[in-house]
């Protein structure tokens, strides 16, 4: 019944607090779309092979844990629209990146040192009736050669998959990531997301927003 409680709430959860939490600190949801889709991206080699019981929007806190993942928690927020700014609901969401060690939820990552346990490495969720969506998760770290970076999935009720990559604006090593590098200034400007510094009571460090454009 926990379970099925911190589910509920955390469907809601992320997207009550675009207003409470983040205030001003966010561009509005109402925004209109940037110009263009959103670029794809390759999917890369640590989608995970096995999911996770746990698959909601919270990925740094499972059930019945006593303490959360390691890391920079990040609200990422977005909206899921098409070129004219039209929301698309009813989207399904899916986002895996590494842990604060930089290590996926994956069983051919065989970097060495552990694994957080208590980071969920992959979560989803579902676009409201104004596109709107939100994940909990922490502030995406480097590995290897590959700059910080979140991997997301868009499934629209009709229509294809978008698979793509979401960026730190202003991340040093951006320039320097083979895959990032080889995008244009307007995909990198798609792409790429401002962090926005917060200290927030709940241990919130990072809010972030990133616009989802699809074809219609």
């Amino acid at each position: 019944m926990a379970y099925l409680t911190r589910r509920i709430f955390l469907l809601s959860g992320p997207l009550a607090l675009a207003g409470a939490a983040f205030g001003t600190r966010l561009p509005a949801l109402a925004g209109t779309a940037p110009e263009g889709l959103t670029p794809s991206q390759t999917e890369g080699p640590f989608y995970p092979d096995s999911l996770p019981a746990e698959r909601d929007n919270n990925l740094v806190r499972l059930a019945e844990a006593d303490s959360r993942a390691e890391g920079e928690i990040l609200e990422l927020q977005g909206r899921v629209l098409d070129a004219d700014g039209t929301p698309f609901p009813e989207c399904r969401i899916e986002i895996w990146q590494a842990d604060a060690g930089g290590r996926y939820l994956h069983s051919g990552d065989d970097r060495e040192g552990a694994r957080d346990p208590l980071f969920q490495g992959y979560g989803t969720t579902r676009s409201d009736s104004e596109g709107r969506y939100g994940f909990r998760t922490i502030r995406p770290v480097p590995y290897g050669s590959r700059t910080p970076h979140i991997h997301f999935k868009v499934h629209p009720p009709e229509g294809e998959t978008l698979t793509t990559q979401m960026y730190v604006a202003g991340e040093p090593l951006n320039g320097e990531d083979w895959i990032y590098s080889r995008l244009s200034e307007a995909e990198k400007a798609r792409l790429s997301v401002e962090l926005k510094a917060l200290d927030d009571e709940d241990g919130t460090r990072w809010a972030g927003h990133f616009p989802i454009v699809l074809p219609r």
